[in-house]
Order: structure tokens, then C-alpha cells, then sequence
């Protein structure tokens, strides 16, 4: 298990984390996962949501889009990517720069983030694209009303559900609530 002390970990602050995504060429991308940024331990060991305690793997699991639960915490385990990726679902950031907590980045970054995810969806074309955090949608795309769950409009072609952030630090929702959200959006990109 990786152990990290608190300056071994301020070190990545600012670092980018690698998007989970195949090859478009040759396994259609059906759900793209989008957190807000990338936590200094998630940088540290190069894997999304790899926080010990944060309640993404767990959600999957319940929900039914992986077979096992995974532990990201020392790294992305390679069967765990191979599934996801063998599924058509993709992990990326809506701004993609570490830092220790989500509240730390700038209206500018969220601003500039979005512009980012708009280009990359363009792109990747995704069915679904499922963004973990209302509040920072709002902020990055000046959506102030924008409710949680699939929206009316699509988002660069892609169907878009607005969904809630696995962090610990979002107390609203549980594991239970978690999967049940990630769930309907699986469904609608036809990963389960």
C-alpha cells in the first residue's frame, strides 16, 4: 500500500493525471466519467479516484458497471482498466491539474476547464458524458440552475447527466444514492 507524507503529496500539487479512455478507433467510447479535478493523491499514483475513502469504485461496483471492487489506491489495477476500457467507459477531469481540495481552483479554471471538456467530447464523442459535480458545472459553464441528473440539451452531441461528486466531502449522498445516479447514466450509454 502507498504511503505518502503530507509533502511528498503537496509536491504533486498542479500535477495532470492520465485519462482512462481506449482507442476510439476500435472500442467506441459509450460513457465518459468526468470528475472535477484530480486530488494530490490521485496525481501521486496516476489513478482517478484513488483516494482511499472516496466512494467512485465503490459506487461502480454497486451499480453494476465493474465486476469486482477496485482498490485505485496504489495505481489503476490493469484488469480493472482493461474491463472499463472493454465496456466503452472513459475517466477524465473537467480541469486537469492536481490539487488538494476541488474548492481551491479559480472561476477562470472552471471556465477554462469547460472549454477543455467541450473540445474533448467533440472529439471523443461519447454517448453519455457524466459529470461528477454539479456545483462545478455550474461554475464552469454559467449554468446556475442546472439540475441534477440527465439534462434536456445535449452536450456536444453527447447526452448529459449532471451527477454527484463521490467525495467524502459531499455528505448529500451515499454509496447507495451514488450507484443509483451512476447506475441510470450506465444504463442510458448501455454499459449495464
Amino acid at each position: 500500500m502507498a504511503r505518502f507524507t503530507r509533502e511528498e503529496l503537496e509536491a504533486f500539487n498542479g500535477s495532470t493525471v492520465d485519462d482512462l479512455l481506449g482507442d476510439p478507433a476500435t472500442q467506441p467510447l459509450k460513457l465518459l466519467f468526468v470528475g472535477i479535478n484530480p486530488g494530490l493523491w490521485t496525481a501521486a499514483v496516476n489513478a482517478h479516484f484513488a483516494r482511499r475513502g472516496n466512494r467512485f469504485w465503490p459506487a461502480l461496483y454497486q451499480a453494476g458497471i465493474t465486476s469486482s471492487l477496485v482498490d485505485a489506491s496504489d495505481g489503476m489495477p490493469p484488469d480493472a482498466r482493461d474491463e472499463l476500457v472493454a465496456k466503452g467507459v472513459g475517466i477524465t477531469n473537467l480541469v486537469p491539474i492536481a490539487t488538494a481540495r476541488a474548492d481551491e481552483l479559480t472561476a477562470e479554471q472552471l471556465r477554462d476547464g469547460g472549454e477543455r471538456l467541450r473540445r474533448r467530447v467533440a472529439e471523443l464523442r461519447p454517448r453519455v458524458v457524466a459529470m461528477l459535480g454539479l456545483t462545478a458545472f455550474r461554475q464552469a459553464f454559467g449554468e446556475r440552475k442546472a439540475p441534477l441528473g440527465l439534462q434536456d440539451e445535449l452536450f456536444e452531441g453527447s447526452e448529459l447527466w449532471l451527477l454527484p461528486n463521490p467525495s467524502g466531502l459531499n455528505a448529500h449522498h451515499t454509496v447507495d444514492s451514488l450507484a443509483d445516479w451512476y447506475g441510470r447514466a450506465a444504463e442510458a450509454a448501455g454499459v449495464v
